[in-house]
């Protein structure tokens, strides 16, 4: 415990980086295969994508953040969750290579049965390494966790961009997809040097299950909620308008799930070992949710402001109709800024049957705004999307916080600094704009736009805002001491 300050903030650190290495490859990617493929290849990836994901809300049971979470664990259970990942890998391929007829069926397009067959192998892939990766993540060795998800996700990208330019369409989409899992597995279990032992009876881990269980059925609500949206276009509106808000939904989700990805695996780690402190608790809570604000709020006013340069800049002139779908989006990214941590807080202290019990009130409501949207296409859809969190918002914060030691003041004081800057800096970067838009082409123009932006923010951020010891503190907290006794695999 007493070096956990320090132990976090370097992980941060290091997920922060591989993160940033993360969407810098993902944007890369994205800008490469956008022009070297076509919107009805990413449609027919997206179709598949959508009902596979449903499956893959499975693919660990919860068992990971379980054995994170827990406050000790024995070689014999984390054995145990190995062997139940695996059964629930061949069970979830199996599966997905039984949908493949009805999902081709469905979308009235044959590719998409040879498609899901063979994106069934990644959940038997990922079975193999979720416990090895948990392991890492229960000893906070958040540099080699970041190493091995990089160099997966370096290796998938150079065998998609390299099968794209050969000429392999939409199937350079699904080697990518496939290769990134396989991967990093081989990684985690390089890293860990942990071989399983065979199942034993009376290992204890019902409890376990019943955690990791109930996480899962938060999660498959919370997919269904959060995607229902691109099955329904996909459906009615066709492969071409699902590859535009695909791409455009990606641009928006990238740079959350990787802030959220970075912070959060840390954020989880440190807060539930301290699940028995609510002073430090909250400490450590409020601090990471600032963190995340901060870094989320020049993002979300990039995407409402510059979405056309962005656009221009990233996909191509082909792709110009994704522009109104990312502005729309836009509202979306400080949402989930605010409203992920809540996650990490409420799973950390066990409170996995309210998130169950708040994502089977919410995904009825998101996916009437979904049908609410739909009749005008994607851009409607998009709107509701939009409109239906932002009216969620404040009920989802009231609900998450109840009985805890943080209270809706703590967090309305912690994203009221972020948020002044914010309106600050976009109201100076959109002048600019205004001022230049007419004698710059996108990718000066938006270059010069984004730089304003982040300047004027983190400028006022740090020192009108009286944020700069939160930085600094996390500077000190690089300086600590670096060498700490490691977990043992038995606690």
């Amino acid at each position: 415990m007493q070096d956990l300050k320090a132990k976090t903030i370097r992980g941060g650190l290091a997920r922060l980086c591989a993160q940033g290495l993360s969407f810098l490859l993902r944007v890369g990617s994205l800008v490469i295969l956008a022009r070297l493929l076509s919107p009805k290849d990413f449609g027919l990836v997206g179709m598949v994508a959508a009902f596979m994901g449903v499956l893959i809300m499975f693919r660990d049971f919860g068992l990971s953040s379980a054995a994170v979470q827990w406050k000790a664990v024995t070689e014999e259970q984390i054995s145990a969750l190995f062997w139940v990942n695996i059964s629930l890998g061949v069970v979830l391929g199996l599966a997905a290579v039984a949908m493949a007829p009805a999902i081709a069926a469905f979308y009235h397009t044959p590719q998409l049965l040879w498609v899901t067959v063979v994106l069934a192998m990644g959940f038997l892939f990922n079975a193999a390494g979720v416990q090895h990766s948990a392991l890492l993540q229960r000893h906070m060795r958040f540099t080699t966790l970041a190493l091995v998800n990089g160099g997966s996700l370096i290796v998938s990208t150079a065998i998609g961009i390299g099968g794209a330019k050969a000429g392999y369409g939409y199937w350079a989409l699904v080697a990518m997809s496939v290769t990134s899992p396989l991967v990093g597995t081989i990684g985690f279990w390089l890293s860990t040097g942990w071989v399983p032992r065979l199942p034993q009876r009376g290992a204890g881990i019902r409890s376990m299950l019943h955690f990791g269980g109930t996480l899962t059925l938060n999660g498959l609500v919370a997919y269904i909620a959060f995607n229902a949206e691109k099955v329904l276009i996909g459906r009615f509106w066709g492969t071409e308008s699902i590859g535009i808000y695909g791409r455009a939904y990606q641009l928006v989700n990238i740079p959350t799930e990787n802030l959220n990805t970075a912070v959060g695996e840390v954020a989880f780690s440190a807060l539930s070992r301290l699940q028995d402190d609510p002073v430090r608790l909250k400490s450590y809570f409020l601090k990471g949710l600032s963190l995340v604000v901060g870094l989320t709020l020049p993002i979300t006013i990039s995407c409402a402001l510059f979405a056309d340069d962005i656009i221009m800049v990233f996909l191509g002139p082909k792709w110009k109709d994704a522009g109104a779908i990312v502005r729309l989006l836009a509202p979306t990214i400080a949402i989930f800024g605010i409203i992920n941590p809540l996650g990490w807080l409420v799973y950390s202290i066990g409170l996995v049957g309210r998130c169950l019990k708040i994502a089977l009130v919410f995904a009825p409501i998101m996916i009437a705004g979904y049908l609410m949207g739909l009749p005008y296409g994607p851009n409607g859809v998009a709107f509701a999307y939009s409109a239906v969190m932002m009216l969620w918002m404040i009920p989802h914060i009231f609900w998450c916080l109840h009985g805890t030691v943080i209270s809706l003041w703590d967090i309305l004081r912690t994203v009221s600094r972020p948020l002044g800057s914010g309106i600050l800096a976009g109201g100076l970067a959109f002048g600019v704009r205004l001022f230049c838009s007419e004698y710059a082409p996108p990718l000066p123009l938006l270059a010069l736009e984004s730089g304003v932006l982040l300047a004027t923010f983190f400028g006022v951020l740090l020192f009108v805002a009286g944020q700069k010891s939160l930085y600094l503190d996390l500077l000190r907290g690089l300086r600590g001491p670096s060498s700490v006794s490691e977990i043992s695999a038995a606690t």
